[in-house]
């Protein structure tokens, strides 16, 4: 069964530079190499979830500007469908800059431009590419009040609704009952939970509070010690794959699309969370953001042990 996988989200340029660690305050550092990759935690989703053979729409905005044109012809090459991507005249592309560390860690600050112009207006325009999917994936680098429409919209057609709650911040009342799976990693969980979130322990205390909240299945990501996932009646903890990290700019996007595309195709919880984290641990060992992303063949590869 084909995965059909609306993303509401952003879509940015990343401006990465490695260097060999993150500069302190006041400090610089010199970097060894700059790249410009395609970027954003929409677009990143959007095309890992194409990748792993999923028939996907978008929705976002972008400058009317040579990055975003550029961003635009990308998605068309992943596959991803981008008729409801609007071009903005009045405002730039979102731009990352990111610094990855020989450790393979990451800091990142975000100008957010024509991404947090996208409009409950927008979402509703694209309304039937929602409805036409069996799960919307929303994340919170747009407006908060944008994604609670698509929420909405998702939930009143019975789309499943899976909400990214990345980068940390409280959400509105009314938010997590639209949603059918929370996916925050464990610093996003500790701040909606209030609880300390370190390890898998921890992660079903957070998980039991954000149930109570209303979300009807809680998946926390734990980086090396893998994902706890927790819903009414059922909890379980899942390994991460052992690896050697090189960039984990784009893991938790990947674990992310690996996860809907597998509940899209009618895979059981536990087992979607495991290709969850195999499509991350894959994107972890590989530089950039959707560069890492991997196929569907290389998911499979690594499910197999090979």
């Amino acid at each position: 069964m084909t995965a059909r996988i609306t993303v509401v989200g952003s879509i940015n340029i990343d401006l990465v530079i490695h260097t060999p660690r993150t500069p302190q305050p006041g400090e610089t550092v010199f970097g060894t190499t700059f790249d410009t990759i395609p970027g954003g935690k929409g677009a990143n989703q959007a095309v890992a979830a194409a990748r792993l053979g999923g028939r996907v729409a978008i929705v976002g905005r972008v400058g009317n500007d040579q990055f975003g044109r550029s961003l635009l012809d990308n998605l068309a090459a992943a596959g991803a469908d981008a008729r409801h991507v609007v071009q903005d005249d009045q405002a730039a592309t979102g731009v990352a800059l990111i610094v990855v560390d020989d450790a393979g860690q990451n800091t990142i600050v975000v100008a957010s431009g024509a991404n947090m112009r996208l409009s409950p207006g927008d979402v509703e325009k694209a309304a039937p590419a929602i409805a036409e999917g069996d799960t919307l994936l929303v994340q919170l680098e747009n407006p908060v009040d944008t994604i609670v429409r698509a929420a909405q919209l998702a939930h009143a057609r019975r789309v499943r609704v899976i909400l990214n709650p990345a980068p940390a911040q409280p959400l509105p009342d009314g938010l997590l009952s639209l949603v059918d799976v929370l996916v925050p990693n464990q610093h996003e969980a500790a701040l909606l939970s209030g609880l300390p979130v370190s390890q898998p322990d921890q992660a079903a205390a957070a998980a039991r509070v954000l149930l109570e909240r209303g979300a009807r299945t809680v998946v926390i990501t734990l980086a090396e010690q893998g994902a706890l996932y927790a819903s009414e009646g059922e909890t379980g903890h899942v390994p991460a794959f052992k690896i050697t990290p090189v960039d984990t700019t784009a893991a938790g996007d990947a674990f992310i699309a690996g996860l809907a595309v597998s509940l899209s195709e009618g895979h059981p919880l536990a087992e979607a969370v495991r290709r969850g984290n195999a499509a991350g641990a894959l994107a972890a060992m590989r530089p950039g953001a959707q560069p890492s992303l991997p196929t569907r063949q290389a998911l499979e590869r690594m499910l197999a042990g090979e």
